[in-house]
């Protein structure tokens, strides 16, 4: 199947700040719809997982998501990276970003079990406490992940990274969906950062980059064009 080009999010740096955040807040999490973690929760978490880090060494970041494409953050290397143990689903719903409260979106997260590929994000020591204050703003806004440590391949040998493994105690977590439902979804659902379906076309022509022409999220994307055709 021919891809379309590839859709720019328009996310940035700028846009992941703390004022952008209690914005969010605002609009979204009086009605409940989010339950966004305050600025000391996200802090916690990420000193926490990052206490077991030697800050003169390189951190890498494993993204299976919008982060191969747009990590918002200041990257020194990037480099193909498979994960086992776990793989990427459609399994966390979203009433903003590739959604809205009248028709919440679908996100991925890292289940448990098989194995994933993805992309491994370097960033330099002198620029970890910076752009891990970035990562988790983004990553860890509402609790919907748990950041934890893993290792990946990569074609210069294991690395040990940071990722984010789905909670599934999050009200927002739905697992695994009927497939009809998932394809709707995907297919209708549009937000401030565009439309969902958007989501897993970047994703895909990420994949095929990665050389995997054919796999379950090709075949998600090819029955959300048929549905949107």
């Amino acid at each position: 199947m021919k891809r379309r080009p590839f859709v720019d999010d328009g996310l940035t740096r700028e846009d992941i700040t703390e004022e952008r955040i209690a914005e969010l807040v605002r609009t979204y999490d009086v009605a409940g719809l989010m339950g966004i973690l305050d600025a000391e929760t996200r802090e916690e978490s990420r000193r926490s997982l990052l206490a077991e880090h030697a800050s003169d060494r390189d951190l890498w970041v494993f993204g299976y998501g919008s982060l191969m494409w747009n990590p918002a953050c200041h990257v020194a290397e990037r480099a193909p990276a498979l994960l086992h143990g776990y793989h990427r689903s459609f399994c966390l719903s979203t009433p903003l970003g590739r959604g809205s409260p009248e028709q919440p979106g679908l996100m991925l997260g890292l289940e448990a079990g098989g194995r994933c590929r993805g992309m491994g994000l370097r960033i330099s020591p002198e620029l970890i406490e910076s752009e891990t204050r970035i990562l988790w703003r983004r990553e860890m806004l509402s609790g919907a992940y748990h950041p934890r440590w893993v290792r990946f391949d990569t074609p210069g040998g294991p690395v040990r990274a940071v990722t984010f493994v789905v909670n599934r105690r999050h009200p927002r977590y739905v697992g695994r969906q009927p497939l009809a439902e998932t394809v709707r979804t995907i297919a209708v659902a549009e937000g401030q950062l565009g439309r969902c379906c958007d989501y897993l076309h970047n994703l895909v022509l990420h994949l095929d980059e990665l050389g995997i022409s054919d796999g379950p999220m090709h075949r998600l994307y090819e029955l959300v064009e048929a549905y949107r055709a």
